[in-house]
């Protein structure tokens, strides 16, 4: 993969990443913010601030005005936000990239927050604050957090509450987007079919942004929990078919080595159908659906997750089986073979992933914000290739305590009590 990193006068981070065997090309700007970064009062800003730059700029004052831009030429086009991080994106045919430039610039930077429009946007994210919690899936995710983050904005919804989306002013909105929306906490990534005058066009619409007046105020870092005599366990009463669980351990922040050893744990556990966790559990006896394993992390902070649908009627069992798997992994480590099958998974996994110039362009725009510089796919996975059996061991010993074990449930049970004697959830 070649790129080229440069800075628009005015300081923005950017990133061109080239290739011809593609017609298309993404152009991705993402802002260091996210929920981690707000105050109790305004719980959710982060989020509201992604919707609302689809409401409506100086230029193009309605919605439909920047949805039919896009839609006539068949661009995808979307925004996202995080704990830590907010990204918006367009991808489109390659000659309509100066139209991608456009829009995303005039939306982040000419937005209008209507208070007509900001007051319709609030019923509409109660709704999604709604769909999730409605969605046992998705929602025990969150549950998870709630717990293993207790005591920090980390374990905050992302989209904040009703009363918060209900509460919050204009005025504190617009402020808070002006203090992190700056040249100074941005970055651009633009991937695949590029026209030669791209960086011009970036200059001119970009590059003219200016600095904010107030200095963003950095998130507080995370302070690791205690460990417990027990596992702390979160429950939400619901009647659900499946009782969906999620189990979670305090891992390792992204600048941590032992992030990438994590990964390949989570994979060996239950990152494939050939996994240690999907085999035990769902092959051999067909215990449940769903069931994985996974390392995600923030920037101070790691996140360990085993998740899985489980049968109320056959949870004991379903645990017993699960459980066991987990000490064996953190007694015995994993096999060789096993190490080599998830790293050729991983090699193969980002080779796929590569032919989007979406997937490149989030690729190099994340490690800019988080890392302030770029590792290359082959440097990536020359480190994936090091990783040895007896590191994944370590890791497995030092994650895997039960100790520092949180749960998340949502289904039948209305008190943790009741959740723990009914599972009988073993021990580590």
């Amino acid at each position: 993969m070649t790129s080229t990193h440069f800075k628009l006068k005015n300081g923005i981070r950017t990133h061109l990443i080239p290739f011809d065997s593609t017609d298309a090309a993404t152009i991705l700007v993402l802002c260091k913010v996210g929920s981690r970064y707000e105050t109790p009062a305004i719980s959710g800003a982060s989020h509201f601030i992604e919707h609302m730059m689809f409401k409506g700029t100086k230029r193009r004052p309605a919605t439909l005005d920047i949805s039919r831009a896009l839609d006539a030429v068949g661009a995808e086009y979307n925004a996202y936000t995080g704990k830590d991080l907010t990204g918006y994106y367009v991808k489109v045919d390659s000659p309509h990239v100066g139209l991608a430039i456009d829009v995303l610039h005039d939306m982040l930077f000419h937005s209008v927050y209507a208070k007509p429009e900001m007051d319709r946007e609030r019923k509409v994210i109660m709704e999604e604050i709604n769909m999730y919690e409605d969605n046992p899936i998705m929602y025990v995710e969150e549950l998870l957090e709630q717990s293993l983050f207790a005591g920090s904005p980390l374990g905050w919804e992302i989209a904040g509450s009703h009363a918060t989306m209900r509460a919050m002013k204009r005025q504190d909105v617009l402020a808070y987007r002006d203090t992190y929306y700056v040249p100074s906490r941005l970055v651009i990534a633009a991937s695949g079919k590029l026209p030669q005058d791209v960086r011009s066009r970036l200059e001119a619409t970009f590059g003219t942004v200016k600095e904010g007046k107030t200095s963003p105020a950095e998130f507080e870092p995370f302070s690791a929990l205690p460990v417990f005599r027990a596992p702390r366990v979160r429950v939400r009463h619901q009647k659900t078919q499946q009782v969906q669980l999620a189990f979670g351990f305090p891992s390792y922040g992204i600048a941590d080595e032992r992030n990438l050893v994590a990964k390949m744990l989570g994979i060996i556990l239950g990152g494939t159908m050939s996994s240690r966790l999907f085999v035990a559990v769902r092959e051999k006896r067909g215990l449940a659906y769903s069931v994985r394993a996974s390392q995600s992390y923030y920037e101070d902070v790691g996140n360990f997750t085993i998740q899985a649908g489980l049968d109320k009627s056959r949870l004991p069992l379903a645990l017993r089986t699960l459980f066991q798997e987990l000490r064996l992994v953190k007694r015995l480590g994993v096999k060789p073979a096993e190490l080599r099958l998830a790293q050729s998974y991983i090699s193969g996994k980002l080779k796929l992933k590569f032919e989007d110039s979406s997937y490149r362009a989030e690729y190099v725009g994340r490690q800019e914000v988080f890392k302030g510089s770029v590792e290359t796919p082959e440097e990536y996975l020359r480190k994936i290739e090091k990783i040895t059996p007896t590191q994944v061991h370590q890791v497995a010993r030092d994650i895997l305590d039960g100790g520092r074990l949180h749960v998340a449930c949502i289904g039948p049970y209305r008190t943790p009590v009741a959740f723990l004697k009914q599972s009988a959830l073993p021990t580590l």
